[in-house]
């Protein structure tokens, strides 16, 4: 038993996603292990420049954050997050239970989700849209838009070029040009431009859009609170989050203890993924979930011809342009 002062610091999104978390997974290691978990909350922006700044001044106060799956496997990523390689050897490489990328020199993963259209299901008389060209079409399906502005713009250009017509098997490299354009075309009809995804839900909340491009684990909390939202895996990209130990980190050994807890916890990550309708890394986990978690999930003959993955090697290789002509554009 760890002692009343030992503890592991943990940067994540907030909101519904960090209380989910909070319920499955921090609250039970706490109590199995006597370390506290010590949460602070922020956009995935300002964790990456965080951590960033903590490793490059030495200043480490943190232990652990979320990071988004492709940014991981960046090469600025290696430069402040700590290689996890001996301990996933050590601890996971036998594992038959868990995904091949369960555990990785980037870090552990937390879960696999996507980022979709989401919709009022009471805003078009019983209309639904299902792609993203129906989010562009302001005439038969009429209301506010939404979508994310941070330091990762790709998927909302990858939305417009679908949106354009280019086919998702001619996606990457991303038309940038192309893509601004069709933007330009939506742009009066955006009444939020969300950085967090506890804001996307806000927005929702308080009805400041009928159509947005949201986290399908912000879209599944609204649904659990009772709000009228659907979504479609047919405008849908597969993404994920993994968790990054960072380099220097001050409670290193508490961090990994949180990181195994999780991947040998099953029973938290079905409960993590019951509430936000994401794919666990354990197939252990994915049989405890419940049918109705299951039913959210994208469909075998979506994932075949709708779901996009994206390549994250060009979006890193590309990832300063991107935001330089993003951010032109958005100002």
């Amino acid at each position: 038993m760890a002692t009343a002062a030992e503890k592991v610091v943990i940067a994540t999104t907030g909101g519904a996603y960090e209380r989910a978390l909070r319920e499955a997974w921090f609250d039970p290691f706490s109590e199995q292990t006597g370390i506290e978990v010590v949460t602070v909350a922020g956009t995935n922006a300002e964790m990456r420049a965080k951590a960033a700044a903590m490793v490059r001044s030495d200043n480490v106060s943190w232990d652990l954050y979320l990071q988004g799956d492709i940014q991981a496997s960046s090469d600025e990523h290696a430069q402040y997050a700590q290689d996890l390689s001996g301990f996933c050897d050590e601890q996971f490489s036998n594992n038959a239970d868990l995904t091949e990328d369960a555990c990785t020199a980037a870090g552990v993963r937390l879960l696999s989700n996507a980022t979709l259209l989401a919709y009022r299901q009471d805003a078009f008389d019983g209309a639904a849209p299902e792609s993203w060209a129906d989010m562009w079409d302001l005439d038969r399906l009429p209301g506010g838009r939404s979508f994310p502005n941070f330091d990762d713009p790709w998927r909302v250009m990858a939305a417009a070029l679908l949106a354009d017509g280019v086919s998702r098997e001619e996606l990457f490299p991303l038309d940038i040009d192309r893509a601004l354009a069709k933007l330009d075309k939506i742009r009066p009809a955006v009444s939020l431009w969300w950085k967090s995804g506890d804001q996307s839900m806000q927005g929702f909340r308080h009805g400041e859009y009928t159509i947005g491009q949201i986290w399908l684990t912000r879209a599944k909390a609204l649904k659990s609170e009772g709000h009228p939202i659907a979504w479609t895996h047919k405008a849908s990209f597969l993404v994920g989050d993994r968790i990054a130990l960072i380099k220097n980190a001050s409670n290193q050994d508490n961090a990994l203890r949180l990181l195994e807890y999780w991947l040998n916890s099953p029973q938290a990550q079905a409960q993590v993924c019951d509430v936000l309708s994401c794919t666990p890394p354990s197939e252990a986990a994915m049989s405890m979930m419940s049918d109705e978690a299951r039913d959210d999930m994208p469909s075998t003959e979506e994932i075949e011809n709708h779901v996009v993955v994206p390549d994250a090697k060009w979006i890193n290789d590309n990832a300063a342009l991107m935001l330089e002509r993003w951010n032109s554009w958005i100002q």
